[in-house]
């Protein structure tokens, strides 16, 4: 695979790798917040190795690497782009629903029967209305996630308790302060406009 791009977020300890091939099957997401996590996905685990590296989001077309402040961004990046280059099966994992999450602004939904810590749809419902829950991430894939994957960021919905619904943001959307006060609040209020005026949106 080849990195035709390396660019900035609105994040400025994350920049977005985007690659000539996908990097996730079916529209799927892979989002790794610590190396633990990437335990069955071998480039997850080298990128890790990459001094500096915090947390990795990986989407379709791209693969967004979040790094502590006082890392050498592009020493991470020089780095993140050999392994990326020398990688030859598009970053697939030995375990194909590890890491899963929802779809990166595309309509497909993650397996249900796959069920794993990052796979949000895997504990629906857990109290919460799937019809409503179905309407959101709808209305999520159409109108939200493609705007964050521009960022190199993306969005878990982790459930529905009553009319709150739990978000997780991904990528560069993970640790950027716009996306815990801005982002939320005009996620809420389109939810509340399109599906239910009663709802609210927090971070899990």
């Amino acid at each position: 695979m080849k990195v035709q791009s390396i660019l900035p977020t609105p994040n400025p300890n994350a920049f977005k790798f985007v690659i000539d091939q996908p990097m996730t099957r079916g529209g799927q997401t892979r989002s790794y917040g610590k190396p633990e996590d990437a335990r069955n996905d071998v480039l997850a685990i080298g990128m890790f190795a990459v001094p500096g590296v915090e947390t990795l989001f990986f989407c379709e077309n791209f693969v967004t690497v979040s790094m502590t402040a006082k890392s050498d961004w592009r020493g991470v990046a020089e780095q993140v782009t050999r392994l990326l280059e020398t990688h030859a099966d598009g970053g697939e994992t030995t375990d194909a629903s590890a890491g899963m999450a929802h779809g990166c602004g595309s309509h497909g939904h993650a397996s249900p029967s796959a069920p794993s810590h990052d796979n949000p749809l895997a504990t629906f419902p857990r109290g919460g209305d799937p019809e409503m829950l179905s309407r959101i991430n709808s209305l999520l894939d159409d109108r939200v996630r493609p705007a964050l994957a521009g960022d190199g960021g993306g969005l878990e919905v982790l459930g529905l308790d009553g009319k709150t619904l739990v978000i997780r943001y991904q990528g560069a959307c993970g640790s950027c302060p716009s996306s815990t006060s801005g982002t939320m609040m005009a996620i809420q209020n389109l939810l509340q406009s399109e599906v239910d005026e009663e709802l609210v949106v927090t971070m899990g």
